[in-house]
């Protein structure tokens, strides 16, 4: 799995940091990144549910 960010989309809503914040982080500059672009598959549901959860729709997993 791995994840890709639409920064052209993306807020730094920091939701998806809430629900996997190995995976995620807003920093103090207000920008994502990505912590871990090709996690586990342990970590599937937390992304999977990042994906769904973003307001912006900027995240995506690529298999």
């Amino acid at each position: 799995m791995r994840v890709v960010v639409d920064y052209d989309l993306c807020e730094s809503n920091a939701i998806c940091m809430q629900i996997a914040p190995d995976v995620f982080e807003v920093r103090d500059d207000d920008f994502l990144y990505v912590l871990d672009e090709n996690p586990s598959e342990d970590r599937r549901a937390a992304v999977e549910e990042s994906v769904q959860r973003c307001p912006k729709q900027a995240i995506a997993i690529e298999d």
